[in-house]
Protein backbone atom coordinates (compact mmCIF):
# COMPACT_ATOMS: atom_id res chain seq x y z
CA UNK A 1 0.00 0.00 0.00
CA UNK A 2 1.08 3.57 -0.66
CA UNK A 3 2.48 5.49 2.32
CA UNK A 4 1.93 9.23 2.74
CA UNK A 5 5.16 10.77 4.03
CA UNK A 6 4.34 14.46 4.30
CA UNK A 7 1.77 17.14 3.43
CA UNK A 8 2.22 20.90 3.06
CA UNK A 9 -0.08 23.88 2.65
CA UNK A 10 1.01 27.38 1.62
CA UNK A 11 -0.91 30.60 1.09
CA UNK A 12 -0.51 34.02 -0.52
CA UNK A 13 0.45 36.75 1.97
CA UNK A 14 -2.79 38.71 1.50
CA UNK A 15 -5.13 37.53 4.27
CA UNK A 16 -8.38 39.30 5.10
CA UNK A 17 -11.29 38.82 7.50
CA UNK A 18 -14.50 37.81 5.77
CA UNK A 19 -16.25 41.06 6.69
CA UNK A 20 -13.66 43.13 4.82
CA UNK A 21 -13.95 40.96 1.70
CA UNK A 22 -17.73 41.23 1.90
CA UNK A 23 -17.68 45.02 1.86
CA UNK A 24 -15.14 45.15 -0.98
CA UNK A 25 -17.29 42.90 -3.17
CA UNK A 26 -20.46 44.79 -2.26
CA UNK A 27 -18.88 47.93 -3.73
CA UNK A 28 -18.28 46.11 -7.03
CA UNK A 29 -21.94 45.25 -7.64
CA UNK A 30 -23.78 47.19 -10.35
CA UNK A 31 -26.18 50.00 -9.37
CA UNK A 32 -29.46 48.68 -7.99
CA UNK A 33 -28.05 45.26 -7.04
CA UNK A 34 -29.14 43.73 -3.74
CA UNK A 35 -26.07 44.24 -1.54
CA UNK A 36 -28.07 42.90 1.39
CA UNK A 37 -28.32 39.50 -0.31
CA UNK A 38 -24.55 39.44 -0.82
CA UNK A 39 -23.97 40.24 2.86
CA UNK A 40 -26.39 37.52 3.97
CA UNK A 41 -24.70 34.93 1.76
CA UNK A 42 -21.26 35.88 3.07
CA UNK A 43 -22.45 35.70 6.67
CA UNK A 44 -24.05 32.27 6.18
CA UNK A 45 -21.05 30.28 4.94
CA UNK A 46 -19.12 30.29 8.26
CA UNK A 47 -15.88 31.56 6.75
CA UNK A 48 -13.90 33.80 9.12
CA UNK A 49 -10.94 34.70 6.90
CA UNK A 50 -9.33 33.95 3.55
CA UNK A 51 -6.07 34.37 1.69
CA UNK A 52 -6.23 36.08 -1.72
CA UNK A 53 -3.77 35.98 -4.61
CA UNK A 54 -3.81 39.79 -4.87
CA UNK A 55 -4.25 42.69 -2.46
CA UNK A 56 -7.97 43.23 -1.97
CA UNK A 57 -7.97 46.66 -3.64
CA UNK A 58 -6.85 45.09 -6.94
CA UNK A 59 -10.10 43.14 -7.37
CA UNK A 60 -12.88 44.75 -9.32
CA UNK A 61 -14.58 45.06 -12.70
CA UNK A 62 -12.64 45.38 -15.91
CA UNK A 63 -9.94 42.74 -15.64
CA UNK A 64 -9.91 40.62 -18.80
CA UNK A 65 -9.38 36.85 -18.92
CA UNK A 66 -5.87 37.10 -20.34
CA UNK A 67 -4.70 39.41 -17.55
CA UNK A 68 -6.28 37.25 -14.85
CA UNK A 69 -4.77 34.09 -16.27
CA UNK A 70 -1.30 35.63 -16.49
CA UNK A 71 -1.61 36.55 -12.82
CA UNK A 72 -2.70 32.99 -12.12
CA UNK A 73 0.38 31.47 -13.77
CA UNK A 74 2.79 33.81 -12.02
CA UNK A 75 1.27 33.40 -8.54
CA UNK A 76 0.62 29.67 -8.91
CA UNK A 77 4.29 29.07 -9.73
CA UNK A 78 5.38 30.95 -6.62
CA UNK A 79 2.99 29.08 -4.36
CA UNK A 80 3.60 25.74 -6.05
CA UNK A 81 7.36 26.04 -5.63
CA UNK A 82 6.92 26.83 -1.92
CA UNK A 83 4.54 23.90 -1.42
CA UNK A 84 6.97 21.49 -3.12
CA UNK A 85 9.95 22.74 -1.10
CA UNK A 86 8.02 22.41 2.17
CA UNK A 87 6.74 18.91 1.51
CA UNK A 88 10.19 17.69 0.47
CA UNK A 89 11.66 19.07 3.68
CA UNK A 90 8.93 17.37 5.69
CA UNK A 91 9.58 14.02 4.03
CA UNK A 92 13.40 14.20 4.22
CA UNK A 93 13.61 13.62 0.47
CA UNK A 94 15.41 15.65 -2.18
CA UNK A 95 13.76 16.79 -5.39
CA UNK A 96 15.81 14.43 -7.63
CA UNK A 97 14.45 11.48 -5.63
CA UNK A 98 10.89 12.19 -6.84
CA UNK A 99 9.91 9.91 -9.72
CA UNK A 100 6.35 11.05 -10.50
CA UNK A 101 4.46 14.35 -10.26
CA UNK A 102 0.70 14.83 -10.51
CA UNK A 103 -0.43 18.46 -10.57
CA UNK A 104 -3.99 19.67 -10.39
CA UNK A 105 -5.77 22.98 -10.72
CA UNK A 106 -9.13 24.18 -11.99
CA UNK A 107 -8.68 27.94 -11.59
CA UNK A 108 -6.29 28.78 -14.44
CA UNK A 109 -4.69 27.51 -17.64
CA UNK A 110 -1.01 26.93 -18.33
CA UNK A 111 0.72 25.19 -21.24
CA UNK A 112 3.43 24.07 -20.48
CA UNK A 113 1.64 22.94 -17.35
CA UNK A 114 2.55 24.15 -13.87
CA UNK A 115 4.59 21.13 -12.85
CA UNK A 116 6.60 21.30 -16.09
CA UNK A 117 7.47 24.92 -15.34
CA UNK A 118 8.47 23.96 -11.79
CA UNK A 119 10.92 21.19 -12.73
CA UNK A 120 14.00 23.38 -13.04
CA UNK A 121 12.89 25.81 -10.34
CA UNK A 122 12.47 23.08 -7.70
CA UNK A 123 15.26 20.74 -8.78
CA UNK A 124 13.07 17.90 -10.01
CA UNK A 125 14.67 15.58 -12.55
CA UNK A 126 14.24 16.33 -16.22
CA UNK A 127 12.95 12.76 -16.70
CA UNK A 128 10.37 12.93 -13.88
CA UNK A 129 7.08 11.45 -15.06
CA UNK A 130 4.37 14.12 -15.15
CA UNK A 131 0.59 13.98 -15.17
CA UNK A 132 -1.24 17.33 -15.15
CA UNK A 133 -4.95 17.15 -14.25
CA UNK A 134 -7.59 19.76 -15.09
CA UNK A 135 -11.37 19.73 -14.76
CA UNK A 136 -11.80 17.58 -11.65
CA UNK A 137 -12.52 20.69 -9.61
CA UNK A 138 -12.78 20.38 -5.85
CA UNK A 139 -12.56 16.59 -6.13
CA UNK A 140 -9.04 16.67 -7.56
CA UNK A 141 -7.16 16.56 -4.26
CA UNK A 142 -8.74 13.26 -3.30
CA UNK A 143 -8.69 12.01 -6.91
CA UNK A 144 -5.01 12.93 -7.18
CA UNK A 145 -4.12 10.89 -4.11
CA UNK A 146 -6.16 7.98 -5.49
CA UNK A 147 -4.39 8.11 -8.86
CA UNK A 148 -0.99 8.46 -7.17
CA UNK A 149 -1.82 5.29 -5.23
CA UNK A 150 -2.76 3.51 -8.47
CA UNK A 151 0.47 4.54 -10.20
CA UNK A 152 2.73 3.69 -7.28
CA UNK A 153 1.09 0.27 -7.14
CA UNK A 154 2.66 -0.39 -10.53
CA UNK A 155 6.04 1.07 -9.51
CA UNK A 156 6.26 0.30 -5.77
CA UNK A 157 9.84 1.50 -5.38
CA UNK A 158 9.04 5.04 -6.51
CA UNK A 159 8.23 8.32 -4.76
CA UNK A 160 5.33 10.42 -6.06
CA UNK A 161 4.37 14.05 -5.56
CA UNK A 162 0.86 15.52 -5.73
CA UNK A 163 0.63 19.29 -6.19
CA UNK A 164 -2.64 21.23 -5.96
CA UNK A 165 -2.62 24.96 -6.78
CA UNK A 166 -5.90 26.87 -6.68
CA UNK A 167 -6.33 30.64 -7.00
CA UNK A 168 -10.10 30.81 -6.85
CA UNK A 169 -10.27 34.58 -6.36
CA UNK A 170 -8.89 35.17 -9.86
CA UNK A 171 -12.00 33.53 -11.35
CA UNK A 172 -14.44 35.83 -9.57
CA UNK A 173 -16.87 37.84 -11.71
CA UNK A 174 -17.29 40.97 -9.50
CA UNK A 175 -20.38 42.35 -11.25
CA UNK A 176 -22.22 39.02 -11.63
CA UNK A 177 -25.23 39.00 -9.30
CA UNK A 178 -26.21 35.36 -9.87
CA UNK A 179 -26.57 33.26 -6.73
CA UNK A 180 -23.81 30.90 -7.94
CA UNK A 181 -21.33 33.78 -8.19
CA UNK A 182 -22.38 35.27 -4.86
CA UNK A 183 -21.83 31.91 -3.16
CA UNK A 184 -18.45 31.47 -4.88
CA UNK A 185 -17.41 34.96 -3.78
CA UNK A 186 -18.34 34.09 -0.21
CA UNK A 187 -16.74 30.63 0.04
CA UNK A 188 -13.53 30.28 -1.93
CA UNK A 189 -10.00 31.13 -0.87
CA UNK A 190 -6.57 30.79 -2.47
CA UNK A 191 -3.75 28.41 -1.61
CA UNK A 192 -1.65 25.44 -2.65
CA UNK A 193 -0.96 22.07 -1.16
CA UNK A 194 1.47 19.24 -1.82
CA UNK A 195 1.63 15.62 -0.72
CA UNK A 196 4.56 13.21 -0.98
CA UNK A 197 3.95 9.46 -1.01
CA UNK A 198 5.99 6.33 -1.68
CA UNK A 199 5.21 2.83 -2.89
CA UNK A 200 5.48 -0.17 -0.59
CA UNK A 201 8.99 -1.14 -1.77
CA UNK A 202 10.47 2.32 -1.19
CA UNK A 203 13.06 2.54 1.63
CA UNK A 204 11.01 5.17 3.50
CA UNK A 205 7.75 3.22 3.36
CA UNK A 206 8.10 1.24 6.59
CA UNK A 207 8.87 4.12 8.93
CA UNK A 208 6.79 6.90 7.41
CA UNK A 209 4.67 8.88 9.88
CA UNK A 210 1.70 9.34 7.57
CA UNK A 211 -1.20 7.04 6.77
CA UNK A 212 -1.33 4.15 4.33
CA UNK A 213 -3.66 4.40 1.34
CA UNK A 214 -5.86 1.31 1.49
CA UNK A 215 -8.20 1.91 -1.46
CA UNK A 216 -9.82 4.61 -3.60
CA UNK A 217 -13.03 4.94 -5.58
CA UNK A 218 -14.33 7.39 -8.19
CA UNK A 219 -18.00 7.77 -9.06
CA UNK A 220 -19.92 9.80 -11.64
CA UNK A 221 -23.64 10.37 -11.12
CA UNK A 222 -25.42 10.31 -14.52
CA UNK A 223 -27.63 13.22 -15.48
CA UNK A 224 -25.98 15.67 -13.10
CA UNK A 225 -23.21 17.16 -15.26
CA UNK A 226 -25.01 20.49 -15.61
CA UNK A 227 -25.06 21.16 -11.87
CA UNK A 228 -21.42 21.99 -11.14
CA UNK A 229 -18.55 23.36 -13.19
CA UNK A 230 -17.40 26.39 -15.17
CA UNK A 231 -19.06 28.35 -17.95
CA UNK A 232 -15.89 29.44 -19.80
CA UNK A 233 -15.90 32.35 -22.26
CA UNK A 234 -14.21 35.65 -23.02
CA UNK A 235 -15.16 36.72 -19.48
CA UNK A 236 -13.07 33.90 -18.02
CA UNK A 237 -14.48 31.31 -15.59
CA UNK A 238 -18.07 31.71 -14.44
CA UNK A 239 -19.31 29.41 -11.69
CA UNK A 240 -22.06 26.87 -12.38
CA UNK A 241 -23.56 25.75 -9.08
CA UNK A 242 -26.90 23.99 -8.93
CA UNK A 243 -29.19 24.39 -5.96
CA UNK A 244 -29.80 20.63 -6.04
CA UNK A 245 -26.26 19.70 -4.94
CA UNK A 246 -26.99 19.23 -1.21
CA UNK A 247 -29.87 16.92 -2.09
CA UNK A 248 -27.63 14.92 -4.46
CA UNK A 249 -25.11 14.52 -1.66
CA UNK A 250 -27.86 13.32 0.66
CA UNK A 251 -29.38 10.89 -1.82
CA UNK A 252 -26.32 9.46 -3.56
CA UNK A 253 -23.00 10.29 -1.94
CA UNK A 254 -23.94 8.97 1.49
CA UNK A 255 -24.98 5.67 -0.11
CA UNK A 256 -21.71 5.60 -2.09
CA UNK A 257 -19.70 6.08 1.10
CA UNK A 258 -21.57 3.30 2.88
CA UNK A 259 -21.03 0.94 -0.07
CA UNK A 260 -17.32 1.76 -0.28
CA UNK A 261 -16.79 1.23 3.44
CA UNK A 262 -18.82 -2.00 3.44
CA UNK A 263 -16.34 -3.45 0.94
CA UNK A 264 -13.77 -3.20 3.74
CA UNK A 265 -16.11 -4.46 6.48
CA UNK A 266 -16.54 -0.93 7.83
CA UNK A 267 -19.45 1.38 8.62
CA UNK A 268 -19.43 5.18 8.87
CA UNK A 269 -19.32 4.85 12.66
CA UNK A 270 -16.01 2.94 12.32
CA UNK A 271 -14.25 5.90 10.69
CA UNK A 272 -12.03 7.67 13.21
CA UNK A 273 -10.97 10.63 11.07
CA UNK A 274 -13.08 12.34 8.39
CA UNK A 275 -11.16 14.38 5.82
CA UNK A 276 -14.15 15.82 4.00
CA UNK A 277 -13.89 18.59 1.44
CA UNK A 278 -15.67 21.62 2.97
CA UNK A 279 -17.86 22.44 0.00
CA UNK A 280 -19.92 24.62 2.31
CA UNK A 281 -21.63 24.31 5.68
CA UNK A 282 -24.86 23.02 4.17
CA UNK A 283 -23.04 20.20 2.35
CA UNK A 284 -21.31 19.18 5.59
CA UNK A 285 -24.57 19.34 7.55
CA UNK A 286 -26.50 17.29 4.98
CA UNK A 287 -23.80 14.64 4.70
CA UNK A 288 -23.37 14.30 8.45
CA UNK A 289 -27.13 13.85 8.83
CA UNK A 290 -27.36 11.27 6.06
CA UNK A 291 -24.52 9.23 7.54
CA UNK A 292 -25.77 9.53 11.10
CA UNK A 293 -22.58 11.26 12.28
CA UNK A 294 -22.27 13.38 15.42
CA UNK A 295 -21.32 17.05 15.20
CA UNK A 296 -17.56 16.56 15.89
CA UNK A 297 -17.09 14.20 12.91
CA UNK A 298 -16.43 17.02 10.43
CA UNK A 299 -14.76 19.35 12.92
CA UNK A 300 -11.49 19.44 10.95
CA UNK A 301 -13.35 20.37 7.77
CA UNK A 302 -15.30 23.11 9.53
CA UNK A 303 -12.07 24.56 11.00
CA UNK A 304 -10.43 24.58 7.58
CA UNK A 305 -13.46 26.32 6.06
CA UNK A 306 -13.46 28.96 8.79
CA UNK A 307 -9.71 29.61 8.67
CA UNK A 308 -9.03 29.69 4.91
CA UNK A 309 -12.31 29.14 3.06
CA UNK A 310 -12.95 26.51 0.41
CA UNK A 311 -9.59 25.92 -1.35
CA UNK A 312 -11.08 23.71 -4.07
CA UNK A 313 -8.79 20.71 -4.63
CA UNK A 314 -6.25 21.89 -2.03
CA UNK A 315 -8.74 21.70 0.86
CA UNK A 316 -8.38 18.00 1.63
CA UNK A 317 -4.59 18.38 1.71
CA UNK A 318 -4.94 21.28 4.15
CA UNK A 319 -7.20 19.17 6.37
CA UNK A 320 -4.95 16.10 6.22
CA UNK A 321 -1.95 18.26 7.10
CA UNK A 322 -3.80 19.73 10.08
CA UNK A 323 -4.68 16.22 11.31
CA UNK A 324 -1.02 15.18 11.04
CA UNK A 325 0.23 18.35 12.74
CA UNK A 326 -2.09 17.80 15.69
CA UNK A 327 -0.35 14.47 16.32
CA UNK A 328 -0.93 11.38 14.16
CA UNK A 329 -3.96 9.33 15.18
CA UNK A 330 -3.25 6.09 17.08
CA UNK A 331 -2.06 3.09 15.02
CA UNK A 332 -4.97 1.30 13.38
CA UNK A 333 -7.07 4.45 13.08
CA UNK A 334 -9.24 4.60 9.95
CA UNK A 335 -9.73 7.77 7.91
CA UNK A 336 -11.88 8.56 4.91
CA UNK A 337 -10.93 11.35 2.53
CA UNK A 338 -13.83 12.48 0.37
CA UNK A 339 -14.48 15.27 -2.07
CA UNK A 340 -16.98 16.27 -4.75
CA UNK A 341 -16.49 17.85 -8.15
CA UNK A 342 -17.91 18.49 -11.62
CA UNK A 343 -19.51 15.53 -13.26
CA UNK A 344 -21.27 15.49 -10.70
CA UNK A 345 -18.70 13.19 -9.12
CA UNK A 346 -17.36 11.96 -5.80
CA UNK A 347 -13.87 10.76 -4.90
CA UNK A 348 -13.20 8.53 -1.88
CA UNK A 349 -9.84 7.47 -0.42
CA UNK A 350 -9.60 5.05 2.52
CA UNK A 351 -6.60 5.64 4.79
CA UNK A 352 -5.23 3.79 7.80
CA UNK A 353 -2.50 4.73 10.28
Amino acid sequence: MTRVLAVSSVFPPHRYPQARITEALARCLPPGADTGLLRRVHASVRVASRHLALPLERYGPGTDFGTSNALFVRTALELGASAVEEVLAGAALTAPEVDLVLSTTVTGLATPSLEARLVERTGLRADVRRLPLFGLGCAAGAAGLGRLHDLLGGRPGDAGLLLSTELCSLTLQPTDTSMANLVAGALFGDGAGALLAVGEDHPLHADGPGPLVVDARSRLYPGTGHLLGWDIGHWGFRMVLGRELPELVRLHVAEEIESFLAGHDLKPSDVDVWICHPGGPKILDVLAGALGLAEPAFAASRRSLAEVGNLSSASVLHILGAVQSAGPPPPGSVALMLAFGPGFASELVLLRW
